[in-house]
């Protein structure tokens, strides 16, 4: 860490009209250090959704605590304020909402019917430059905020993550922890007279978790060609949905896949497949057949033993429902529209019925 580090976090603070941005090696690990300054530990429950990478339930598992799954609206694909409450019991610490896909949780409306006493955590590792319903941009709410620049991702810093935040004292926390719990970060040390005795001020146990200045500067250079990579991705968005709708329209896209509240970080299609005679797999696999990269996100994880622990797992119909159904199609700023209209000709000539 130095200052190209400090730098690019100052720049995400600015494009998020947020106090402070806190980088980490990866989004895992903000979302196990957001758990943690929250106070999460052994004895709580964190509720989040079953239709998720693991990294979201692992980070709560990390601490010892008890992932509670919750289910999904079928259309945003995103959990609903009404099944996260159901889900809430004496032991709720926390809940991490997941904006899927590149879509914004209301986390407004979530806020309002949850106790005080009950952190919220957003995972937007799909959604950064996403906007809130309420017009803000994500990352720009009172809670601590969770972003991935994994090489996949709308920012790419080949691996790597943030937390936003407002709060200054977690802030610190969060950069305290993140590298050992030093007083003072890996820069400052070797351009500090006192350098050794600072070193040596250990108080609390503290993690190997920070972020570099050579992705920081590939960062700063992402971010600044942000808008361009989010035209891209709007108009590869806009010929799937515009296609779909016109030659399948029993194909479902998530719901905003086109509107500036989304992301686009993935494009996700529900398809009928009682009426296709194919399997999903058979689909997956003759799309790859033509170069196409289709994939799923994401198996549910309350049906794996890892997170049921071999016992009988909750029912969570919808999630449970749309995994059986929904493939990704391939979203990036490096396609163009001709990519786009590739993918759609080889998808409707697979799957016509």
């Amino acid at each position: 860490m130095g200052p190209e580090t400090v730098l690019f976090e100052n720049e995400l603070a600015k494009y998020m009209g947020v106090p402070y941005v806190v980088t980490v090696n990866s989004c895992t690990s903000a979302l196990f250090l957001s758990l943690l300054v929250k106070g999460v530990n052994a004895e709580d429950e964190v509720i989040c959704p079953s239709l998720t990478w693991c990294s979201t339930a692992n980070a709560i598992l990390y601490l010892g605590a008890k992932p509670v799954f919750c289910d999904i609206d079928q259309d945003t694909l995103c959990v609903t304020t009404e099944d996260v409450v159901s889900k809430v019991t004496s032991r709720t610490k926390a809940v991490i909402v997941v904006h899927y896909g590149g879509l914004s949780v209301d986390v407004v409306k979530l806020r309002s019917a949850l106790a005080d006493n009950i952190a919220i955590i957003e995972d937007a590792a799909h959604a950064f430059g996403a906007f809130y319903p309420d017009g803000k941009r994500v990352g720009s709410s009172e809670n601590l905020t969770c972003f991935s620049f994994y090489a996949n991702k709308n920012l790419c810093t080949a691996e790597g993550g943030a937390i936003a935040l407002f709060d200054e004292s977690s802030a610190e926390s969060l950069a305290s922890l993140r590298q050992h719990a030093l007083p003072i970060n890996a820069w400052k040390r070797f351009t500090h007279a006192n350098t050794i005795l600072l070193s040596n001020q250990l108080s609390m146990l503290g993690y190997k978790m920070n972020y570099t200045d050579l992705q920081a500067s590939i960062g700063r250079v992402q971010l600044a060609r942000q808008l361009e990579f989010e035209e891209i991705r709007l108009k590869i968005a806009h010929c799937y949905y515009d296609n779909l709708k016109v030659f399948s329209p029993e194909i479902i896209c998530q719901r905003d896949c086109c509107s500036y509240h989304h992301a686009r970080h993935l494009f996700v299609i529900q398809l009928p497949l009682e009426k296709i005679k194919k399997s999903r797999n058979e689909i997956l696999l003759a799309l790859r057949e033509k170069n196409i990269g289709a994939s799923i996100h994401y198996a549910p994880l309350h049906l794996m033993p890892l997170y049921n622990g071999g016992k009988q797992p909750p029912t969570l119909p919808i999630t449970e429902n749309v995994a059986q159904s929904i493939i990704t199609l391939p979203i990036s700023s490096s396609m163009d529209e001709a990519d786009a209209q590739y993918v759609i000709s080889h998808l409707l000539k697979i799957i016509s019925y």
